[in-house]
């Protein structure tokens, strides 16, 4: 199947860019990587910092094949439990309806999510097109000043995730130091050929770098990058417990929560 033809990556000569204009005091940062590279934790991570901060924060989960809402903290930590795929299988996709299928952490009083939820998959609703993708982004940004869009890896087919990465205002592009995960972002890239896709937006970050992968090793595998951010033992264990919302509070995350606030500064300005 010619998953190009018509599709979200190409513009026909006859359509039109949306009149709609973000607002100054609004940010958007979507994540991106290849299979593994920690997006979801970066995504996570990110957006709790800014809560903790009091920013008002906006989390989208984009995949709709591996649901991450189950993944991210227990369900009893939530008010409720609504669905991503409600919002988008609407005709239209108004910010009454986004605000209504958001959900609230019940001590992470700062941070709205959006996601999937367990047992969902992209065929449990009605496909979507790019209108309701650019409608969801739209109404975000009048709800927070901040959102942050976790990105699937394969954007062929996702088309929430590609229209993502082309509205936001940066885009952090997460890659594991093998080729395995250099090839395959590599593989991704030739999809966003469209006008929106702005490389000087783009943070090129090396991410779960163990101590053992120097700096050297880093550049010459990846090129130079924005951000390297290391390996945690903590971390690692907050994702098997599907538990990313909880504080860090070890010696061994250290590195980690500074490379959070390097990016958040950098990013947000806070």
């Amino acid at each position: 199947m010619n998953f190009l033809k018509n599709s979200i990556f190409s513009r026909g000569a006859g359509d039109s860019s949306p009149d709609w204009e973000p607002e100054n005091e609004n940010q958007m940062l979507a994540v991106w990587g290849s299979p593994g590279s920690g997006k979801t934790t970066t995504a996570v991570k990110l957006a709790a910092r800014l809560a903790m901060q009091k920013k008002d924060v906006a989390l989208l989960l984009c995949d709709m094949n591996t649901p991450m809402l189950p993944c991210i903290c227990p369900p009893g930590d939530l008010e409720e439990e609504h669905s991503l795929g409600s919002v988008l299988a609407a005709t239209h996709v108004s910010e009454s309806l986004v605000r209504h299928n958001c959900i609230t952490h019940k001590k992470i009083r700062h941070l709205t999510i959006l996601g999937m939820r367990k047992g969902e998959n992209e065929y449990t609703y009605p496909p979507y097109e790019r209108t309701q993708a650019e409608e969801l982004l739209q109404c975000l940004r009048k709800i927070a000043p901040y959102i942050i869009v976790d990105c699937g890896s394969c954007i062929a087919n996702d088309i929430l995730s590609a229209i993502a990465l082309m509205e936001a205002d940066a885009v952090l592009r997460l890659v594991n130091c093998d080729l395995k995960s250099i090839s395959y972002l590599s593989s991704q890239l030739p999809l966003l050929k469209d006008s929106q896709w702005d490389a000087e937006k783009q943070y090129k970050v090396a991410s779960n770098v163990y101590p053992n992968e120097a700096s050297e090793h880093i550049e010459r595998v990846l090129g130079n990058v924005a951000f390297q951010i290391p390996h945690s033992e903590e971390v690692k264990a907050q994702v098997l417990e599907g538990n990313l919302l909880k504080e860090l509070v070890l010696k061994d995350s250290k590195g980690f929560r500074k490379n959070m606030e390097a990016i958040t500064k950098e990013v947000f300005g806070c």
